[in-house]
């Protein structure tokens, strides 16, 4: 690509971007909440942290216009929960979700984010409460190999290491390429002495990512163990 092309394909991804004023507020961005959100996601995945909060912040702003207007739907309280969830008020997202879910008992997405949002905030019993409903009112659910996740968590740290294997079991044949998700695995048949499997899912972990040091150590140590 000559000098040319090059200056003119930076000046067309520039103005393709969306655009903010030096004040926070935004220039031309329009959607609804859910989508302004979902932007804000993307941005935050590409590391751009600031301009991702722009977006969460004008989506919730959104949100409780449309609530305060008695406007406000099912996707107002789902994406009013999922950009405070990104932005770590848990206890916003509780006291929002709870509120949506008096409405709409059975949003889901709701459930899912309360289950999160309590996890956070270490109340393990009421967070495993709505992974449960979650996984129970959607199994095929695009979220719900994640709540198999969140459960492994609670009952790990609740040292059910039988159950945590089974609900981590679950998580990664649902979604199988996430090597935090094989490290836990291992590390809950380790503490249960399940050496064998524990050595596997450590494997997994590395397979995955070969730079996973703390994986490495677990293989090692099951394998050790095992012998």
């Amino acid at each position: 690509m000559n000098f040319k092309k090059t200056c003119f394909a930076l000046i067309i991804a520039f103005f393709t971007l969306p655009v903010f004023s030096q004040s926070g507020a935004f220039g031309a961005v329009k959607g609804n909440a859910l989508e302004i959100y979902n932007t804000g996601r993307q941005l935050e995945s590409l590391g751009q942290t600031q301009e991702a909060e722009l977006y969460y912040d004008n989506a919730v702003k959104i949100c409780n216009d449309e609530i305060s207007q008695n406007n406000a739907n099912r996707d107002t309280y789902t994406a009013l929960t999922w950009t405070l969830l990104r932005q770590r008020k848990y206890n916003e997202v509780i006291t929002w979700g709870e509120r949506g879910l008096r409405i709409y008992a059975d949003e889901y997405r709701i459930l899912e984010t309360l289950g999160e949002a309590y996890f956070y905030l270490e109340n393990l019993e009421r967070s495993l409460q709505y992974m449960q409903r979650y996984v129970n009112l959607m199994p095929r659910g695009d979220r719900v190999s994640v709540a198999y996740f969140f459960t492994g968590e609670i009952y790990r740290l609740q040292q059910k290491f039988f159950l945590a294997d089974m609900a981590y079991s679950t998580a990664v044949r649902l979604q199988p390429d996430i090597a935090l998700w094989w490290y836990r695995l291992g590390t809950v048949r380790e503490n249960a002495g399940d050496f064998v499997p524990a050595a596997d899912a450590y494997q997994r972990a590395v397979r995955l990512n070969p730079g996973y040091q703390a994986a490495s150590e677990g293989l090692n140590r099951a394998r050790r163990s095992s012998q």
